[in-house]
């Protein structure tokens, strides 16, 4: 059994920042409703999947260091997963970026690298971490809530007037 490690990155290995982004599945929607003070979800399946990108990032480590910090995710010294912290001025620190190459997926290393990154955004005096997912993106939607994330918001109009119109972002918060 091979050993992941989880570690901070350091400027020696901010290439390690460009870890790329890689094709996941939308097979679904999450949709949020909101009665009396409460959340709620049901989903709709998609008749046909697709296959999705996110666009690549340049993060810059002089950024990422002065907003906030990333986690990796080693295996024999090469990362395999990335997540990106920035810092709120609320109580919950955001989760910019949680990425982990498609080979190592559904093996624990999203869960550690959120896992990890929860200890240190609490020794920094933050609540939790909050992120925030596409709508449509019903898998990510899901992983979040199994671990353990709460539904804290939506909003429907991140996405107006652009070529993603239609979408909504969930806001995710975890304690």
């Amino acid at each position: 059994m091979k050993v992941i490690e989880y570690r901070k990155i350091i400027e020696e290995c901010a290439i390690d920042l460009q870890l790329p982004n890689e094709p996941f599945k939308v097979f679904g929607r999450m949709i949020i409703n909101r009665n009396k003070e409460k959340w709620s979800y049901e989903t709709e399946m998609f008749t046909e999947a697709y296959y999705m990108t996110f666009p690549e990032e340049e993060y810059s480590f002089e950024m990422i260091t002065r907003n906030g910090f990333a986690l990796g995710a080693y295996e024999n010294g090469s990362c395999i997963g990335l997540a990106i912290f920035q810092n709120d001025p609320g109580k919950y620190m955001y989760l910019y970026d949680l990425k982990v190459n498609k080979e190592f997926r559904r093996k624990g290393i999203a869960e550690e690298l959120i896992s990890s990154g929860l200890k240190l955004v609490r020794s920094l005096g933050y609540a939790g971490i909050y992120t925030i997912g596409q709508d449509n993106n019903l898998a990510a939607c899901k992983f979040y809530l199994k671990q353990n994330f709460v539904i804290g918001g939506l909003n429907t109009n991140d996405y107006k007037h652009t070529k993603q119109e239609g979408k909504s972002n969930i806001y995710f918060y975890l304690d």
